[in-house]
């Protein structure tokens, strides 16, 4: 075990609501010669988020956790008010798994009256995610900076499941010059190959038994890729696929450079294979390399 991970084994979980609290525990740990990792989550915790506050604690000596759903993301005020909130079992979670500061700042404190600033990144937002949802990384991308500058961390964490955020969030870091170092965590999924995510929660009992067959269909899409064949073709059989394991509506199946999201007319290194895909009202997202 490190010494950063035997720190954090000595420390309670300490809980922030506001930005100055959040700012005077990080001076202090920074007063003590300690390294901050920060894991940005919007709550609804699962193995998923416990795996990035494990990485966190394998580099850093302390982790703060934040936990804000970020209405400014949403382009759905209904999606928005269904989003799950469950803040005691996420103080719990988060208690086991060894972070430092859970930081649950309230609506006002992130966007006080008069709050007139977006962060846009612009060229990675274009597609994907994107193209069906125009506000959405506006948002993230600012609450992400907000988060950045408010703790100072050395590092963030995020998962490798929200790809393009990840690659925004990286983006938006690099162009202002916030000195941080961005690190992505290996997606987290169910034994039945089904990406974690907090939405999964809301799946019925039978588009539960169906979701996994959207990981299955893009693993089985890779090896034809992989293999050298047309994305169009094997992609247009992959949407037919998709449709028959019984996603209603597909938002996108596409084949994008893993750095820069240009589309791909076959694989190439660093190629990614990219899905959006509804069961009833929920909506899932998936990734993966092609090798």
């Amino acid at each position: 075990m490190s010494g950063a991970q035997e720190k954090n084994n000595r420390v309670k979980l300490a809980v922030s609501r506001s930005v100055a609290d959040l700012r005077r525990i990080v001076a202090g740990w920074r007063a003590a010669g300690d390294t901050v990792a920060l894991v940005p989550t919007m709550g609804a915790l699962h193995e998923g988020h416990l795996a990035l506050v494990g990485a966190a604690r394998a580099q850093c000596h302390r982790v703060a956790v934040t936990i804000f759903v970020n209405p400014t993301q949403f382009d759905d005020r209904a999606d928005l008010a269904r989003y799950p909130s469950d803040i005691g079992r996420d103080t719990r979670l988060l208690s086991e798994a060894g972070a430092d500061l859970l930081f649950i700042p309230a609506q006002e404190e992130m966007y006080p009256p008069g709050f007139a600033t977006a962060v846009t990144v612009s060229g990675l937002t274009a597609c994907l995610c994107g193209a069906t949802r125009p506000s959405h990384f506006d948002g993230v991308s600012t609450i992400v900076s907000k988060l950045l500058c408010q703790a100072a961390p050395d590092a963030a964490f995020f998962g490798e499941k929200d790809y393009q955020q990840l690659l925004v969030v990286r983006r938006a870091a690099r162009d202002l010059d916030i000195p941080v170092r961005i690190e992505s965590v290996a997606t987290a999924r169910d034994a039945d190959g089904l990406a974690l995510s907090s939405r999964n929660a809301n799946l019925s009992r039978e588009d539960r038994a169906r979701a996994p067959a959207l990981y299955r269909i893009l693993c089985e899409l890779a090896r034809a890729l992989a293999s050298g064949g047309p994305a169009k073709s094997i992609l247009e059989q992959g949407r037919r696929m998709l449709e028959d394991a019984g996603f209603a509506r597909i938002d996108y199946l596409e084949l994008r450079d893993g750095e820069t999201l240009a589309a791909l007319d076959r694989a190439r290194p660093p190629a990614r294979l990219f899905a959006a895909a509804w069961l009833g009202s929920t909506r899932l997202i998936d990734n993966i390399s092609v090798a």
